[in-house]
């Protein structure tokens, strides 16, 4: 018995120096997400933590909010970020004033170049400015599962995950991604993306890994094929 809790005992403490000596990785959810939209994920050996969506200042930029959710992030030790459409976009816009040891985006975008033109068409024609908070909230409801019917596979989740996001919040992450100005690229980053995404369209970007009939939302419906990438990148044994 003694022995059997030495060994036990062992392979804790082995365990625990192991993560230790990993970087811990932070997750970044999508608009209308959270920390749930990462269930299936595996990131066996490392440290994670979920970033919070705090609700964004009034008019505040994605380099701004960027910025403000870094605080939630250890610079003092090495870590990794990963992000979902628009945690994508703000772990890249991160990456332009922090030194992560990778970055790894899926369903997302590196600039407002990769977004698609209704993006454009609206920063030109801001009828955005004149939906109110309420129906930015009614409308993702209503048109996620039209978009994206690829969602239904786990229905609850994401009705979930959308009901609880805070009116205010969700208005101005709608702003932040119309007005985004990034156009830098680089090229170190890792891409993953659907081939059926409609809600950014994988035609503009140029991904490492594509999902075959994968839509916007592979980060829960194909985690499988999502983990067999990550624990390649992240040399996950």
């Amino acid at each position: 018995m003694k022995n059997f809790l030495v060994i036990i005992l062992f392979l804790v403490s082995t365990n625990v120096l192991a993560q230790a000596n990993k970087a811990t990785i932070y997750l970044l959810p999508g608009q209308g997400a959270d920390y749930r939209l990462f269930s299936k994920i595996e990131l066996e050996g490392y440290p994670y933590q979920h970033i919070v969506y705090s609700v964004p200042k009034k008019g505040a930029t994605m380099q701004e909010y960027a910025q403000e959710l870094s605080k939630q992030i250890d610079t003092s030790k090495p870590f990794i970020l990963i992000g979902t459409s628009i945690g994508g976009m703000l772990a890249c816009e991160m990456n332009e004033f922090l030194e992560a040891e990778k970055v790894i985006i899926i369903s997302s975008a590196q600039n407002k170049n990769q977004l698609p033109g209704r993006y454009n068409f609206q920063k030109k024609v801001p009828i955005h400015k004149l939906v109110s908070k309420g129906m930015a909230k009614t409308g993702a409801l209503i048109l996620q599962p039209i978009v994206e019917p690829d969602r239904n596979k786990e229905k609850e989740i994401f009705v979930s995950m959308l009901k609880a996001k805070d009116k205010k919040y969700l208005k101005r992450a709608i702003d932040m991604i119309i007005e985004w100005e990034k156009e830098s690229l680089d090229e170190s980053i890792i891409h993953i993306h659907g081939n059926i995404d409609k809600t950014i369209p994988i035609k503009n970007t140029n991904p490492d890994y594509i999902i075959e009939e994968g839509s916007h939302m592979i980060t829960l419906t194909r985690a499988d094929e999502i983990n067999v990438i990550l624990k390649k990148e992240l040399e996950i044994e």
